[in-house]
């Protein structure tokens, strides 16, 4: 095995039968051929990708971590507004194998249209103070990274979509985005339009019902596929 920003395991019956069932079924679905693998279209940061200088001198936000629907502020915790939505990743290669210790971001309007970002100026009635509006963790040992965050609404111009960003020492920076699978935004969405159907499949989030007790309304499973 090598050092551990290079570590890779595959993603076989083996690690699935550990999991709950929605992990199963998201790493036997990547366990198919290499062919059929598509890698994630590769798109620009926006020009609403958080800055990390920013991130880091910003007094506001006590945390960019895996949970975007809670923010503290002082004594002060807000819960996002929006339908909660649990999004489980896995970080997987195009040889089908798990990559641990990448670091995942995501990034996304809140439920009012509003990115967190240094250049959108908008008075607090525009702005939900309780959604971080970007998030970072990294993957697992079996590649995975489970994130709270809202269902991602329309921005203007935009079908609903989350931003993600992906680093690892064995294929360096990849960046994409994901969508909501059959949202009627999708087929007047410029981006959307140009990819061809695979390049669809491999960013289109399949969404179900959750009706968890802990509020959460939605949840998905995502592979990310990454260049071997």
């Amino acid at each position: 095995m090598t050092d551990s920003t290079r570590r890779r395991r595959i993603v076989l019956g083996a690690v699935a039968a550990g999991l709950g069932t929605g992990s199963a079924r998201l790493l036997a679905q990547d366990s198919r051929s290499a062919t059929a693998r598509t890698v994630l279209p590769s798109m620009t940061d926006g020009p609403f990708y958080p800055p990390v200088r920013w991130r880091q001198r910003d007094p506001s936000a006590n945390d960019w971590d895996a949970d975007l629907t809670r923010v503290t502020r002082g004594k002060q915790t807000f819960t996002a507004q929006g339908e909660h939505f649990a999004l489980q990743l896995a970080v997987v290669d195009s040889q089908g194998r798990a990559i641990d210790d990448a670091e995942i971001e995501i990034w996304q309007c809140d439920v009012h249209a509003v990115y967190q970002h240094p250049d959108v100026r908008v008075n607090a009635q525009q702005m939900d103070p309780g959604f971080q509006g970007f998030g970072a963790g990294r993957s697992a040992r079996d590649g995975q990274l489970r994130f709270r965050t809202i269902r991602p609404v329309p921005y203007p111009g935009r079908t609903p979509h989350i931003h993600v960003k992906l680093r690892h020492a064995s294929f360096g920076e990849w960046t994409s985005q994901l969508f909501v699978a059959n949202d009627p935004g999708n087929d007047r969405d410029g981006l959307w339009r140009r990819l061809p159907p695979a390049a669809r499949e491999a960013v289109a989030m399949r969404l179900r019902p959750a009706n968890g007790p802990d509020g959460l309304r939605w949840q998905a499973e995502q592979a990310l596929v990454v260049p071997a």
